[in-house]
């Protein structure tokens, strides 16, 4: 056995030092990949400034040339009162006004085609620097887990107290990965869509001095669909890390999504605390409040109900939380006898987290009759947040 035990940390210790090189390979192209996304981001904005010239340019000379032809018509109708040289003159400035505006429409069309490449490149190089920094996590996740004395992993597994402390732990790092997700969409796409609700507003401006009325209501339209866009991002954001969990706690954040909830699917909704709210780990509010989340997802996708009801009672070692519907329910026994080899309604997900949680999942469902689902969490006194 002891030989065995030395081979397999053999192997560990290798697998480690295999992940060691590949996180600073990792490090070293999302720098890099940062760096480019600097560079790229900074000629877009020149690009961008001088597009937005250009086009102005580009107008100007427009009606510059449309005055040089007006003018050069009427020096040609008129050989009393205007002479050659006249005729000459407006001729030659026509001429160089056509020039000039045939140079400026190719640059405006290179511009143009080198914003969108460069709007292309921007968005992919974003999508590598996401990719690396998930895979580096990820391999963050292992190497802790990795680096650990076999033996003290063993005797922590043989430990109820010290499974959930690893299960919280899981937990944390799907919900850090949730905030940088946030923080990313907030500084990237959010940041994009203000900036293309400015860039409609001038092009606003350009299109009401040549008056085309049709093109200027199409890009008003425009910039409401963008401001709609930017609501919803802010409204992903909040559901993949709600900022008032950290701040305000498991309650006042669980009242707000029940809110949102009824505002959003018209479905009554009703809120119910008994007892004192303590405050618990992070890792273990984001828990439960992704199950209260999958619970409510569940009712609306599947119970056909009208109204749905939270009820969170804490208690001294132990928090319950329970969400019921008046919807069209379920056999409960076949669920609970199925749930092992299936997804149905999404309950593998909860008893997975319930479990991570070191909790317990109890489902009452009637055909007709709607459903209640109660998670019983509990309590340590590691685990209150004073």
């Amino acid at each position: 056995m002891d030989h065995r035990i030395v081979d397999i940390n053999r192997v560990i210790k290798n697998a480690i030092q295999v992940m060691e090189d590949s996180k600073y390979q990792i490090y070293e192209i999302c720098e890099n990949a940062r760096t480019e996304y600097e560079s790229l981001e900074l000629e877009l904005t020149q690009v961008l400034q001088e597009t937005v010239s250009t086009i102005e340019k580009v107008d100007k000379l427009e009606l510059d040339y449309r005055r040089a032809r007006i003018r050069l018509t009427e020096v040609s109708r008129d050989f009393v009162k205007y002479k050659e040289d006249d005729i000459k003159s407006a001729y030659e400035k026509a001429t160089q006004l056509q020039l000039d505006l045939m140079v400026y429409r190719e640059k405006e069309s290179y511009l143009k085609a080198r914003r969108d490449d460069l709007q292309k490149r921007v968005k992919n190089v974003e999508n590598s620097i996401e990719r690396a920094e998930t895979i580096g996590s990820q391999i963050n996740v292992v190497l802790d887990y990795l680096s650990g004395d076999l033996n003290q992993v063993t005797r922590i597994l043989e430990s109820a107290k010290n499974r959930q402390l690893i299960g919280l732990k899981i937990i944390l790092a799907q919900e850090e990965e949730r905030k940088r997700i946030a923080r990313e969409i907030h500084d990237g796409p959010a940041q994009s869509m203000a900036n293309i609700v400015l860039r409609t507003e001038i092009a606003e401006r350009m299109l009401i001095k040549q008056e085309f009325q049709m093109v200027q209501d199409e890009l008003i339209d425009l910039k409401g669909q963008v401001r709609s866009g930017l609501e919803e991002i802010r409204k992903i954001m909040f559901n993949l890390r709600p900022m008032a969990l950290d701040d305000l706690g498991l309650v006042p954040t669980l009242r707000k999504y029940v809110q949102d909830f009824e505002e959003k699917t018209r479905i009554r909704t009703v809120f119910e605390m008994v007892g004192k709210e303590m405050r618990m780990p992070s890792a273990m509010e984001a828990g439960i409040y992704r199950l209260v989340q999958e619970a409510f997802t569940n009712a609306m996708k599947h119970s056909s109900a009208s109204y749905v009801s939270l009820e969170i009672i804490y208690q001294s070692q132990m928090v319950k939380i329970s969400i019921q519907d008046n919807g069209i329910g379920f056999q409960s026994e076949l669920v609970e006898a199925r749930a092992d080899h299936s997804s149905h309604f999404g309950l593998v997900g909860m008893r997975e987290r319930v479990e991570l949680l070191e909790g317990r999942l109890d489902i009452l469902s009637e055909l007709g009759k709607g459903t209640k689902v109660t998670f019983h969490i509990p309590i340590t006194a590691e685990h209150r947040k004073e």
